[in-house]
């Protein structure tokens, strides 16, 4: 069917995946609708149902929808995005989406099937070292969240987020062969990436802001681990910054993870679970670091429709916002944004404060089209430390104060809310 007209309305469902990204993007035509499906994943639901939540998502979309998907994006592998593409079990919900039969698919260029076997992309700019390592990246962290089963019994503060951030980086193998077979067409795509939606989506433009290749920018391949121009920090964080305090630690009790353990004897029970402790957090700041890694193949998108921008990032960090923050062309797009799917669930180095800074539209209640945020996430899942936490103290405060800001924690146990743009 052909338009004349760009859509007039846009509706926007987010829907309760707990620590997990899934939004459903409705363009209303004059005379039907056409959908768009960002991400459909979770790592950890508020109910700890986590299948039979996903279930009921992949029904809701299929009857909001009409049995028909327009465009699927999978902006990255991480668990709390595609896990919902999974076609394992009899009634399984990444069966009841590839039924919708998507017109086209788009994942980063990391994901290409082309790239992984052969890596036809010049080998001067490692790239086939990249994907190998990414690769790597998901065998070492399965290893790690196999390896934490065998800590529980010393309960190591570090353990629970170890145990979340390493199956985070499963290979999801059932969900990526599910996304590689749905789908008329597959758009493996890059910053600058041009994506011609006019057949499945007219009216609607795109901008491909992220992830640039290695060609483009090496910086994905690294991680920031402080950037106070950037990141959002703690009062505290701040103080100890513009003092100049190095921020010693208080004074700990010698051994404070000490409590009686029948399984040892008396003279190596704090040794056994100081000995844990360590093996712990040596294997969680390693998958920290592969988890960071991933997140900057997510893929960026930036759409216009109707005179409104939506900017949806997946869990793009500043790594992968670096190169299209260097560049008029997205820096001059980015400011009139309307709406902003906040990165990785509100962590502080996935909402750069430069990008921040380019939002004409945010301001105090009253501006005029003010700025809408809305946030998918879940409290304590993620992060033992004011550094670590998600989402981060900090930004949601400015969120709220300079933006119409929405989280799926207000949904509770409600399945969604759609809101209109």
């Amino acid at each position: 069917m052909t338009h004349s007209s760009s859509p007039s309305k846009v509706l926007i469902r987010s829907y309760q995946m707990g620590f997990g990204d899934c939004f459903l993007i409705a363009f209303a035509y004059d005379s039907e609708e056409r959908f768009l499906l960002v991400d459909f994943g979770t790592n950890g639901t508020p109910q700890g149902n986590n299948k039979q939540q996903m279930l009921a998502v992949a029904k809701d979309i299929y009857k909001r929808c009409k049995g028909k998907l327009q465009v699927v994006v999978a902006t990255h592998r991480h668990k709390d995005h595609i896990s919902g593409f999974s076609t394992e079990g009899k009634e399984s919900p990444g069966n009841i989406i590839a039924s919708c039969r998507p017109d086209m698919v788009i994942q980063p260029w990391t994901e290409a099937p082309g790239a992984k076997t052969s890596a036809q992309e010049a080998p001067k700019d490692g790239t086939k070292h990249f994907l190998s390592t990414l690769q790597a990246m998901n065998a070492f962290s399965g290893k790690a969240f196999r390896e934490s089963g065998r800590f529980w019994r010393f309960g190591t503060p570090s353990l629970g987020e170890l145990s979340f951030a390493g199956q985070n980086n499963l290979p999801n193998l059932s969900a990526v062969k599910n996304l590689m077979d749905m789908g008329k067409t597959h758009h493996y795509v890059n910053t600058g990436y041009q994506l011609d939606w006019s057949a499945v989506l007219p009216g609607v433009k795109v901008w491909v802001l992220g992830p640039p290749t290695l060609k483009q920018s090496q910086k994905i391949e690294t991680e920031a681990r402080e950037n106070p121009a950037e990141f959002w920090l703690t009062q505290l964080d701040f103080w100890k910054l513009e003092t100049g305090d190095s921020g010693a630690s208080a004074v700990k009790p010698l051994f404070p993870l000490a409590t009686e353990n029948k399984t040892y004897p008396l003279a190596t029970r704090w040794f056994a679970k100081r000995a844990a402790a360590v093996r712990t957090n040596q294997l969680l700041e390693l998958v920290r670091i592969l988890d960071k890694a991933m997140n900057n193949t997510s893929v960026i998108l930036l759409l216009e429709v109707a005179g409104k921008r939506i900017l949806l990032p997946g869990d793009a960090q500043i790594e992968n916002w670096s190169f299209a923050l260097q560049q008029k062309k997205y820096t001059d797009l980015l400011q009139t944004t309307d709406l902003y799917k906040v990165g990785h669930h509100g962590s502080r180095n996935a909402t750069p404060k430069s990008l921040w800074d380019l939002f004409k539209k945010r301001g105090p209640k009253g501006t005029p089209d003010r700025l809408k945020s809305m946030v998918s996430t879940m409290s304590g899942k993620y992060g033992s430390t004011p550094e670590t936490q998600v989402p981060r103290k900090t930004l949601i405060r400015e969120l709220k104060g300079r933006s119409d800001f929405f989280s799926t924690e207000q949904l509770g146990s409600t399945l969604y809310k759609e809101q209109t743009l």
